[in-house]
């Protein structure tokens, strides 16, 4: 795979700080039962990293001390964690609200039986990744029978409350080297879609631009069009998008408990500076205030900034 940090290096995004930190965004394991295209996690069935039950139980201590009234759990699939659910019962027994960025087809996987149902008894919002209303182009990104597979756990997420009283949020991300269309028009083409040929309702619909690193950035470098990507990026920069960053109100941990400004530099390897060491795990910052702290930035930031903006919460 080729590496593009050294493509991100050198760059002109401003600097920015934090603010109030709301959110920890919590990468529970690189293993995922799917492996694709665009991945910046380059999650995948053989991935063997996992966060394991002592780190589990600091990100609670930090729940607990830093007052973040939300939790986002990512991966690879977060569900394959065997800490997934313990997880989510003791947040929820804090009153935080909790976030599962589902692939959707996990649901279905051995040993995930009353999955869908636990989500629903704990209120979890689930934000489900559909690239597209159209099979041919879920499966050619996501693998063959995903797009099926897909669609029935949306209904089956149907039938216990979400879309209605539980909020199901979906993921759309771009195919290829382009910015994603705007959100309000292709949400309301999704939401006619999968009403008139499936029958299924969702709560929100959120774009999602593709981070240049890991897979996706590879892939890129090997087709020629990176320079080409980060030059979209670039000519298409907002800086009224600064204010509205995921990265300035979020922490994000990786399955060791390290630290980082966003989930793509946690993909870099670039830790937050948040403390006095240079790599700065959970336990450095049990209370600590963050407000005021530098962000890393590199290049890739211009993804969250270009257009529309884009953030793990949609356009911005």
């Amino acid at each position: 795979m080729h590496a593009t940090l050294p493509l991100l290096e050198a760059t002109k995004f401003p600097a920015i700080k934090r603010g109030t930190l709301s959110t920890l965004q919590v990468n529970l394991g690189y293993r995922c039962n799917q492996q694709c295209l665009h991945c910046h996690v380059n999650a995948g069935p053989k991935r063997t990293e996992n966060m394991n039950r002592e780190t589990v139980d600091q990100v609670l201590q930090l729940l607990r001390s830093s007052g973040a009234k939300q939790l986002d759990l990512t991966g690879g699939a977060p569900e394959l964690n065997p800490n997934f659910r313990y997880l989510i019962t003791e947040a929820r027994k804090l009153g935080v609200h909790v976030i599962d960025r589902c692939n959707l087809t996990i649901l279905f996987e051995p040993g995930q039986e009353g999955l869908a149902q636990f989500l629903a008894d704990h209120q979890v919002e689930v934000v489900a990744s559909l690239p597209c209303y159209l099979k041919e182009n879920v499966d050619q990104q996501r693998g063959k029978g995903v797009f099926d597979s897909s669609l029935a756990a949306l209904k089956l997420l149907n039938t216990l409350g979400y879309g209605k009283t539980l909020p199901l949020n979906l993921m759309y991300n771009p195919q290829g080297p382009s910015l994603p269309p705007p959100q309000v028009p292709l949400e309301a083409d999704f939401r006619q879609r999968l009403w008139d040929d499936y029958n299924i309702i969702f709560s929100n619909l959120y774009t999602l631009t593709n981070m240049p690193i890991q897979r996706f950035g590879s892939t890129l470098i090997s087709k020629g069009q990176f320079a080409e990507y980060m030059r979209l990026l670039r000519d298409n920069y907002q800086a009224s998008n600064l204010d509205g960053v995921m990265c300035r109100h979020l922490i994000s941990i990786d399955w060791q408990g390290y630290l980082y400004d966003c989930d793509f530099n946690q993909m870099l390897k670039l830790p937050a500076p948040v403390s006095h060491k240079p790599n700065s795990h959970i336990s450095d910052i049990i209370g600590v205030d963050l407000h005021g702290k530098s962000i890393v930035v590199k290049d890739h930031c211009y993804g969250c900034t270009a257009g529309q903006g884009s953030s793990c919460g949609g356009a911005i």
